[in-house]
């Protein structure tokens, strides 16, 4: 960014601290962030963190934002603040998107929850400022390169229509053990809730809803075996935006073999209850360690037929590991989530936005290529 902004930064977790640290270290002008989280002394500790972290003199400044109400300290930082960025849990974020309405702020969001986003959008309406929704790495990230992929298939082979847009992400570590083969490296409430919620997808150029872990499948990344499936919130607006233009068009979640069929045997145990996401998060972290020597997988393709009836297939595939950044290591999918959420923030300064901003409705070139995202996942 290149001038002075005041950034508010609701929640005190791992992303929180990453796009805290990425603001300070690589802004041109380093703005002043406001940390606020239910627990004061967990804002207070990233804020120190923060401070001991960057090369740069920043003012970072730690706040109690309560989960009920509105205090006066909350009002008058929300006064000075020029946007909120949303770390928190995304069954919270409309409330903290409304506090982004009351207080003429900009806002942007990293959820993959779609309830919410719809909720986020309807009370946008009419704002003088943007909201940029679902703006980390998937839904966020993963979507932009898939659209710019369908653009310039689009625009290279003179087609309006492509058959197969598919793209994928996995969160991983660099080994996974059985049963489980797997690792936490992100909110083991989030791999529930994706594992458990319907997705929606494309399928014949029509926006359907599919069971989530319902369309499994091997497949091949650098050499590498993985196994993908159909997981929640992924696909952010593409199935809206690309109705009519993809023939068949899904977001899938990688997975070394065996994860899901050790998924599967949980969920059955657990049959259709409403605790049902809980339970299966509760499973999950009896058995599953948290590791933070991790790596983010990442892969999109878009395949159909150019004018003369030439079938065509275009691939991207990205690895990224743990990044130091100013004093401090980041695990991968710190980085790889918080890099898309201060290119929003700069996007929604230095621009003249106003209500909803959704993944399809972004110059997706001139975000991958920012200087923010390319940092992280280097440029297109």
């Amino acid at each position: 960014m290149k001038k002075h902004f005041n950034i508010i930064i609701a929640g005190a977790g791992g992303i929180a601290e990453a796009v805290s640290l990425i603001l300070a270290e690589w802004s041109d002008v380093t703005p002043t962030l406001y940390i606020g989280d239910r627990s004061f002394l967990k804002a207070k500790k990233v804020a120190k963190w923060v401070e001991e972290g960057t090369t740069k003199p920043c003012v970072v400044k730690a706040f109690d934002l309560s989960e009920t109400g509105i205090t006066d300290e909350m009002k008058d930082i929300f006064q000075q603040g020029d946007i909120i960025l949303d770390c928190l849990p995304g069954s919270v974020a409309p409330r903290i998107a409304q506090f982004a309405k009351d207080f003429n702020l900009h806002y942007a969001n990293l959820t993959e929850y779609v309830a919410e986003t719809e909720e986020i959008i309807a009370l946008s309406k009419n704002t003088d400022t943007g909201f940029l929704l679902q703006t980390g790495l998937a839904p966020g990230y993963i979507d932009l390169l898939a659209h710019e992929l369908f653009q310039q298939f689009r625009n290279d082979y003179k087609v309006n229509s492509v058959h197969t847009l598919e793209f994928k992400v996995g969160a991983l570590t660099k080994h996974a053990v059985a049963p489980h083969f797997y690792g936490f490296t992100w909110s083991p409430v989030g791999v529930a809730t994706e594992y458990l919620k319907d997705t929606i997808v494309l399928r014949d150029y029509v926006k359907t809803t599919l069971p989530s872990l319902s369309e499994r499948a091997n497949i091949i990344i650098d050499g590498i075996t993985y196994e993908e499936d159909l997981t929640s919130g992924g696909a952010a607006d593409l199935p809206d935006a690309l109705s009519g233009k993809v023939c068949h068009l899904d977001y899938k979640t990688l997975r070394y073999p065996g994860h899901y069929a050790w998924v599967d045997k949980q969920i059955k145990k657990i049959g259709n209850t409403e605790a049902a996401i809980k339970t299966l998060q509760q499973k999950m972290q009896e058995v599953i360690p948290h590791i933070e020597d991790d790596q983010i997988v990442l892969y999109a393709a878009i395949e159909g037929k150019d004018i003369e009836g030439v079938l065509r297939r275009r691939e991207i595939a990205k690895t990224i590991f743990p990044q130091k950044i100013g004093n401090h290591q980041l695990r991968a999918i710190q980085t790889t989530t918080a890099a898309p959420l201060a290119q929003a923030a700069q996007l929604l300064l230095e621009g003249k936005y106003k209500g909803a901003l959704l993944q399809s409705q972004i110059d997706s070139a001139a975000f991958l290529n920012g200087n923010f995202v390319s940092r992280v996942y280097g440029k297109i």
